[in-house]
């Protein structure tokens, strides 16, 4: 049986192969909207939030203007998005927090940016490597959910576990690859219910392809 080394080994060359162009999905233009939109994006699809935020940041097109806004407002440019009304009041608590407490600028530390209401450990990871460059592997229910299968992390880890676990298997330099790459495939094949495991390349080599198709030879 292959060492979670070895087996990263060979997921990182078939996502290379697979996803060579995998890139964010996301849609922004500067480190707000950017920001934002990740904070948006949490159990809803991205190319549902790419549709909402373009008259959302014509509305309010800078934190400026997002901290003068009342939430209700707001709400209206992304009630198709799910839990619309607690993300129009974070949005507009945050960009407050920003004008009041960082003159007007995004924060770049952690610690800072988890300080922001609606803003977590992965959309502040998301944020950091998109507009700073600083590699990560922020885990999102894709990659939580093929970390698991693959036999790279547990079912019981949270999301920082996963995110710490993945970030010593692969190379520093690779992390924001497998990051965009594990969330393809996760759209792709790897689907929550229903996935497509006859069409994968690593399912020769995937615990949780074994345990299905044990339980299916029964």
């Amino acid at each position: 049986m292959s060492t979670r080394k070895e087996r990263a080994a060979q997921i990182y060359a078939f996502l290379r192969e697979r996803y060579p162009d995998a890139r964010c999905a996301l849609r922004f233009k500067n480190d707000y909207e950017c920001l934002f939109t990740i904070a948006l994006s949490a159990q809803t699809t991205d190319a549902s939030v790419n549709k909402a935020t373009p008259a959302l940041f014509e509305a309010y097109p800078d934190v400026s203007a997002m901290a003068l806004a009342a939430p209700e407002d707001v709400e209206k440019y992304i009630s198709s998005l799910g839990l619309s009304k607690t993300k129009a009041r974070n949005l507009v608590a945050a960009s407050k927090a920003i004008v009041e407490r960082f003159q007007s600028q995004i924060p770049s530390e952690i610690a800072d940016l988890t300080s922001l209401p609606g803003v977590g450990w992965k959309t502040a990871n998301v944020y950091r490597l998109e507009r700073l460059g600083i590699p990560a592997i922020p885990v999102d229910t894709h990659v939580h959910r093929l970390a698991v299968r693959l036999g790279l992390a547990q079912e019981k880890d949270s999301l920082l576990d996963v995110q710490r676990r993945l970030e010593r298997l692969f190379r520093k330099e690779d992390w924001h690859f497998v990051h965009l790459a594990l969330i393809a495939h996760g759209r792709e094949l790897c689907r929550s219910s229903a996935p497509r495991c006859s069409d994968c390349g690593l399912r020769e080599m995937c615990p949780y392809f074994r345990k299905i198709s044990s339980i299916k030879g029964r």
